[in-house]
């Protein structure tokens, strides 16, 4: 018997498969599953036109055999079969896909999806295998033959003898070699694990001989080992069936089978698409935050799967970064894959699926917010941190289908609060959303320059976490209400006659904050008198859109520039301490200089800012105390 050659484009072809095309090994039985499926499945078809042929699915099943003594995996199916011609075509020809070619010619048909489109998954199986032999059997033949092939140097085929219609391939495992071991595609497990892996649902059930333990008969400490056939997958997915016939457990279930968390899911949503892309998701907003979610080892995206059949573990197109915490699957059948059927291309059916995810996420959240308000305070807690990154990121593109899922801590009450929220209830004189910026409520509760706004009755906003303001500069007005830092320079709470007195009382003490600016030697950009302080005697306040606590923040950040605030010392006129001040203008200014060094450091402090010379504050206090 003659070998034939591949042809050269194949040639190169096969090189590039078993080297380049796959990333991943295991692939190829994912790869020969779902060719055994689509032979089933043509007979399936064939039985929508033909009265003869009566389709029972029980009849059909794909099964593997391990053999460890002869190094050989054996996969055997019930499908089609196919023809000398078919096998010197799909299999001679890499490349030219049967399945393709069939299901073109059956588009117009109901029924099951063909999944091999390409002719290259067949020859993934010489990554592991140096020898593959294929006995096939056609529907309504009595010729059953063999294709052989050892990879690049070509194939042989023959007449052989098959007793039933379908397909049988068997691959002989490649040797151990020094870099890689090939006996793990030998063993129970593994193959066990691969098909739950990737072709837990494909339809047909995968069939292979488990082994188990039993005590041996006449014994009761003693077992033995014994092999059973067991169905492998679960052919079934969750997601095909309806939503009516699913309990709560039963997605609870799914999310720990599939490992997308130790934890329960807090919500999860069920998606059944048919309009401009067809597909099916189900997707899970986790309780807790994973450990690794805020560092570059965490990686985003749902599993995909085409057909039943799983091309990447995590799709990252699917999500936006600020949906990263979202765990879950989607199906479709209208995707374009590449050609080792293991990357997308990225085309208009992705974008319309992972659009429409989206906006399922946000509306799944927005009515979590409104219906269950504990269970999203709890999300909040967990994830919130990435809606405000994503509020910020690209310049805030984001911002309109972010902010209103956004809350913070209030002055009222110090529950959290959505914006929305905080803007229904202000009172009509109010021209500002306040908020203060600070390490912990507690720390902001005893910041001075927040007595002003409250004395006005307006509630403020804490933020707390380092993004806060970044995301809400991003943001710059809800409904249109702009928001105002307590230490922004104009608060816009005064009326005209305490614009008058505040005027007023600068001009009169011009020469006295003049000497002060002059101490401290351009470390503020003004001193003048507050219009904000109630029992505090002095605070800082800044002009321009960099507050102070930014201002920490990018200094935190490694190799920042210096930035710099533009800091305004604000003295209370109405304090005691005022008193000393223009005193000692008036009497000593030796005095003048150490009660205005005093009074900026107390001021740096209250911020949490730095004090540059610890020692000369000390001494002062020192002086201040003899």
């Amino acid at each position: 018997m003659a070998k034939k050659e591949f042809q050269a484009e194949s040639k190169r072809l096969l090189d590039m498969m078993i080297n380049s095309i796959y990333t991943q090994r295991e692939i190829f039985l994912r790869e020969l599953i779902s060719n055994s499926s689509d032979a089933i499945d043509k007979i399936y078809y064939k039985a929508l036109t033909d009265d003869t042929l009566v389709f029972n699915k029980e009849d059909y099943y794909i099964k593997l055999t391990i053999d460890k003594e002869n190094r050989t995996l054996t996969l055997t199916d019930t499908g089609i079969g196919m023809t000398q011609e078919e096998l010197e075509n799909n299999l001679g020809v890499i490349a030219k896909s049967g399945s393709l070619a069939f299901k073109k010619e059956n588009e117009a048909k109901d029924g099951h999806n063909i999944i091999g489109q390409f002719g290259v998954g067949f020859y993934s199986a010489f990554m592991v295998a140096d020898k593959l032999t294929v006995t096939s059997k056609t529907l309504g033949s009595d010729e059953a033959w063999k294709w052989e092939s050892e990879g690049a140097d070509g194939y042989t085929i023959s007449p052989a003898e098959k007793d039933s219609v379908g397909t049988e391939i068997v691959l002989t495992i490649k040797e151990n070699t020094e870099e890689d071991s090939y006996d793990e595609f030998l063993e129970e497990y593994r193959l066990r694990s691969i098909i739950k892996k990737y072709s837990d649902f494909i339809r047909y059930p995968i069939k292979m001989d488990v082994t188990g333990q039993r005590p041996k008969e006449g014994t009761e400490n003693e077992f033995e080992e014994y092999k059973e056939e067991q169905t492998v997958n679960s052919m079934v997915p969750i997601w095909s069936k309806n939503k009516s016939e699913l309990t709560e457990d039963d997605y609870t279930n799914f999310y720990m089978e599939k490992r997308y968390g130790f934890d329960k899911p807090l919500k999860h949503l069920h998606i059944s698409a048919d309009g401009a892309v067809v597909y099916n998701a189900i997707l899970f907003i986790p309780e807790n935050t994973p450990f690794d979610y805020y560092t570059k080892e965490y990686e985003k995206g749902l599993e995909l799967y085409s057909n039943g059949v799983l091309i990447m573990d995590k799709c990252g197109d699917l999500l936006p970064d600020y949906f990263g915490f979202v765990k879950g699957m989607v199906d479709s059948e209208d995707l374009s894959l590449n050609i080792s059927r293991e990357m997308l291309q990225h085309d208009r059916q992705l974008s319309l699926i992972a659009k429409n995810i989206k906006n399922k996420i946000k509306s799944q959240l927005q009515s979590l917010l409104k219906d269950e308000r504990e269970n999203y305070e709890k999300f909040y807690q967990a994830f919130g941190r990435q809606l405000k990154y994503g509020v910020y990121s690209d310049y805030g593109v984001n911002k309109d289908t972010l902010q209103d899922l956004l809350l913070f801590s209030s002055s009222k009450e110090k529950k959290l609060v959505s914006l929305d929220e905080y803007v229904s209830r202000m009172p009509e004189d109010q021209k500002y959303i306040y908020y203060a910026s600070g390490e912990s409520i507690e720390r902001i509760d005893k910041l001075p320059q927040i007595e002003g706004v409250l004395d006005k009755g307006y509630e403020v906003l804490y933020f707390t976490d380092d993004i806060d303001e970044f995301a809400i500069k991003m943001i710059t007005n809800y409904k249109e209400k702009e928001f105002k830092s307590i230490s922004s320079g104009d608060l816009g709470i005064e009326d005209s006659a305490d614009k008058e007195e505040t005027d007023a009382q600068d001009n009169d003490n011009k020469e006295l904050f003049k000497a002060m600016q002059a101490q401290l030697g351009g470390k503020v950009k003004a001193v003048k008198a507050s219009k904000r302080l109630r029992s505090h005697p002095v605070c800082l306040s800044t002009e321009g859109e960099l507050t102070i606590e930014m201002e920490k923040i990018l200094k935190a950040m490694p190799n920042s520039e210096n930035v710099q605030a533009d800091k305004v010392l604000e003295i209370n006129v109405n304090h005691d301490v005022f008193k000393s001040l223009k005193d000692a203008f008036a009497q000593d200014k030796e005095k003048l200089n150490l009660y205005t060094s005093l009074l900026y450091h107390q001021a740096l402090l209250i911020e949490g800012l730095p004090i540059q010379d610890p020692v000369e504050f000390t001494n002062d206090i020192c002086k201040v105390m003899v």
